[in-house]
């Protein structure tokens, strides 16, 4: 994997450890085998990334983990679900003056395919949001099965892509109980800091409940290590606890800090497509991998 410059002042991750030495998790790095191509392509698994704690990563690995997903042949769609439309935005998508996702919740008089935009990258489409979602809380609270409200509107897309990943909004709302009870499965995307690390337990209860009562096929696909710095004790002690905590359950990829990611989210570029050859795209291309090898994408 491509290596950085001393003069970039970057921390280690992927590119820096060589394969079959101990990685970042305390496990040894293995290099996991580029996906073979489909021969068709749907129904999609849908896979929501969750975390009530705000800047843990969800829009930033959503929107690499999909452009990953998409060079690897792919066929991805990003549904922005945060009111905040950063996930949008990111990718240099209209969400003004176009249908969005709370357009789709609320109304049965548009089809999904006409809210989907397509970006830059090739097999990677979105589901734009702006603020207007903010009020969708609001308007489902008396609507019958509420929390089926975004569940309905991916069945009639979902066989046009192999994967569908929805960027959730930082809390435990409705619109994160949807996207939970639309879901296959769950990625959680995990600052290395303590404060993220206290509220994992209590992402985890919810996902439980969401099991029980409204979704009982959908799983852990894993926990993702962000924003990593392996310089400080302090991220190294909570990784080391969140592996003790969560054992196997905490993804074998972990993504780094890096000046590229805010480059990469100014230029409104996946990191694989601005910094193709940087750590964090080899990061998340290994993401991507290590996703195909346990069977959370097809």
């Amino acid at each position: 994997m491509a290596r950085i410059s001393a003069d970039e002042q970057e921390l280690p991750g992927f590119g820096d450890v060589a394969l079959g030495e101990l990685g970042p998790t305390g496990r040894p790095l293995r290099e996991f085998p580029v996906p073979s191509e489909l021969s068709s392509h749907g129904p999609a698994r849908v896979i929501a990334l969750c975390n009530q704690k705000g800047g843990v990563g969800k829009t930033t690995s959503s929107i690499n983990l999909g452009a990953a997903l998409a060079e690897y042949g792919r066929r991805v769609l990003a549904v922005d679900f945060d009111p905040q439309g950063a996930l949008s935005a990111g990718l240099g998508v209209q969400t003004h003056d176009v249908l969005t996702i709370y357009d789709l919740l609320l109304s049965s008089a548009h089809e999904p395919s006409e809210a989907i935009q397509h970006t830059a990258t090739p097999g990677l489409d979105v589901i734009p949001a702006n603020i207007d979602l903010s009020a969708a809380e609001v308007h489902l609270v008396n609507e019958v099965a509420r929390e089926q409200a975004l569940a309905r509107v991916l069945r009639k897309v979902s066989a046009d892509y192999d994967v569908v990943l929805i960027d959730c909004q930082p809390s435990l709302g409705i619109l994160t109980v949807n996207a939970l009870t639309a879901s296959h499965g769950v990625l959680i995307p995990l600052e290395c800091e303590y404060f993220a690390l206290r509220g994992v337990a209590l992402l985890i209860e919810t996902i439980d409940k969401v099991r029980e009562r409204l979704n009982p096929a959908l799983e852990l696909d894993g926990i993702l290590a962000t924003m990593y710095d392996a310089r400080t004790l302090h991220s190294r002690e909570v990784l080391e606890r969140v592996v003790d905590a969560f054992s196997d359950d905490v993804l074998e990829t972990v993504i780094t800090r890096t000046v590229k990611f805010p480059d990469a989210t100014v230029a409104a570029t996946p990191i694989t497509q601005f910094a193709p050859e940087h750590q964090a795209a080899d990061a998340y291309r290994q993401l991507a991998r290590e996703l195909v090898f346990r069977g959370a994408v097809a």
